[in-house]
């Protein structure tokens, strides 16, 4: 089965006649659900941890933080390792440390020990999410196969964001919130147990091919204390001395980052992955789809709980057809509308819809009905089915098999950068239109309605902006199916848009 893997021979119909390949998918995707499952059930799950831990208010903003810290600062390193040392390794290694991580952080009996608990959970899912989307691009060289299997990987992640948020409720509600970390353990397991004989082994460069320490420490530095200022802007302000100062330290520190890319012999982010103009345009473009989304994701979650009443398990339940709706559209349809569109006209529909969405929503009142104000909205979140797995391609295309890890970090880095950035953005504006409207007598339901209307404007731009990006930036030289245009002689090259027939 390895042999099969690694070696990609003839693009093969359908499914392919080497199962193998399919199965070291479902291994990728159960590893990805585990980590976005985990990200979004700890949030319905929050009063619970804080009241039976003793944390205070801004302590339990660290059960988040300090994931997204570890996750996002160490993405990039993380996939250039799995360069080095091979994949395989750094995929089974990430997995190992996220489930033992998990298993400490639901026995965990203090603040102290669930936070750090989140750290490492943080560290694992760096390390197994850098080079799953690596592993994925060398797995399936031709071009229809990989548009199907990042529309499959694409729908783990929508499954698992929706399903953690029905059954962290569930969980909390009939167990204890420990469960919610609990239920990693068999899945972690099984994920091992399955990805040891069915991954290809590969022996990766070797560390003298790109051991770049100096560049490991600044990046690493310069992306955890960018992320770490970002999630506690909220907290300081946006132009206090605390955010402006180490602001414009993390940005100094990726400057550096930059510089000695450009000078080291055996450099951690070899300079020629930014040469492609899909490669650079694809990472933006997530970055700022996933910040607009999380106006959606998140905010809508709030408006729906702290408006409108609902409780943990029935807020999931309502964005249930949401969810179902992405996943059928990624895993079913987003392939065939690739191949035949090209995945540009499929990324900017997407982002027109989800903008759409938004929009929408910032006229949802403080007694809004499901059926009449929500679910029209939740049915235009199908267009997220259209962007992940467009856009995954793109901010993939040009990864060569020497630098697919390196690739996959890096778009999964922006992909956290755009998480903490909408966390930190819509959550700050959303609370301080809530306190200006309470400020000016407004009741408190309809003071937070206007805060996270505010919210949901703000991810409209967010996406809008993206659509402009796409529009501008990935430009195609002929029609539907083409690849995206190619900067220059010697640029990374663009994976292929799947033109029928092809």
């Amino acid at each position: 089965m390895g042999a099969a893997m690694s070696s990609p021979s003839s693009p093969s119909s359908s499914w392919g006649p080497d199962p193998s390949r399919w199965i070291a998918l479902g291994v990728l995707a159960t590893g990805a659900l585990m980590v976005i499952l985990d990200g979004s059930i700890v949030t319905v799950a929050m009063p619970a941890i804080q009241e039976d831990l003793g944390f205070t208010r801004a302590g339990l903003s660290w059960v988040v933080n300090a994931y997204l810290i570890a996750f996002g600062g160490l993405l990039l390193l993380a996939g250039r390792l799995g360069d080095l040392i091979g994949r395989k390794r750094m995929f089974v290694a990430g997995t190992a440390v996220f489930t033992l991580a998990s298993l400490l952080a639901g026995a965990a009996t203090t603040p102290g020990a669930l936070i750090a608990a989140r750290f490492l959970q943080g560290v694992g899912s760096a390390m197994a999410s850098s080079v799953s989307l690596g592993i994925l691009v060398t797995l399936f060289p031709d071009s229809r196969e990989r548009a199907k299997a990042i529309g499959v990987f694409a729908f783990t992640g929508a499954a698992g964001a929706s399903i953690g948020q029905v059954l962290g409720g569930v969980l909390t509600d009939l167990l204890d919130w420990h469960w919610i970390f609990l239920i990693n353990l068999p899945i972690g397991l099984a994920s091992i147990a399955v990805a040891l004989p069915v991954l290809a082994s590969d022996r990766g460069l070797g560390l003298p091919a790109g051991a770049d320490v100096a560049g490991a420490v600044l990046v690493t530095s310069g992306l955890m204390l960018g992320i770490y200022t970002v999630v506690k802007a909220e907290e300081h302000g946006w132009v206090s001395a605390h955010t402006l100062g180490l602001g414009a330290l993390a940005l100094a520190l990726l400057a550096g980052f930059f510089v000695r890319q450009a000078t080291a012999r055996t450099p951690l982010m070899p300079l020629r992955i930014l040469r492609s103009r899909a490669v650079v345009g694809g990472n933006i473009v997530q970055m700022l789809a996933i910040a607009g989304m999380f106006a959606f994701q998140v905010v809508v979650a709030l408006y729906m709980q702290q408006v409108l009443g609902y409780g943990a398990a029935r807020t999931g339940l309502a964005m249930l057809p949401a969810a179902v709706l992405i996943g059928a559209i990624s895993l079913g349809l987003s392939a065939r509308l690739n191949a035949r569109f090209g995945e540009r006209a499929m990324l900017l529909t997407g982002l027109a819809l989800l903008a759409l969405l938004l929009l929408l929503l910032t006229r949802a009142p403080v007694d809004a009905s499901y059926p009449v104000h929500l679910l029209p909205s939740f049915l235009l979140a199908g267009g997220a089915g259209l962007v992940l797995p467009a856009v995954t391609s793109l901010g993939m295309s040009g990864a060569g098999e020497d630098d697919a890890g390196l690739a996959s970090g890096l778009f999964n880095t922006t992909q956290q950068i755009g998480m903490a950035l909408g966390v930190a953005v819509l959550s700050t504006l959303a609370a301080s239109r809530t306190r200006h409207l309470l400020d000016a007598g407004r009741a408190e339901p309809e003071a937070l309605t206007g805060g996270f209307h505010l919210a949901f404007g703000i991810g409209a731009g967010l996406l809008a902006t993206a659509f402009l990006i796409t529009l501008l930036v990935l430009r195609r030289r002929g029609g539907a199916g083409t690849p995206v245009t190619r900067e220059a002689p010697g640029a990374a090259r663009d994976l292929p848009q799947g033109a029928p027939g092809a």
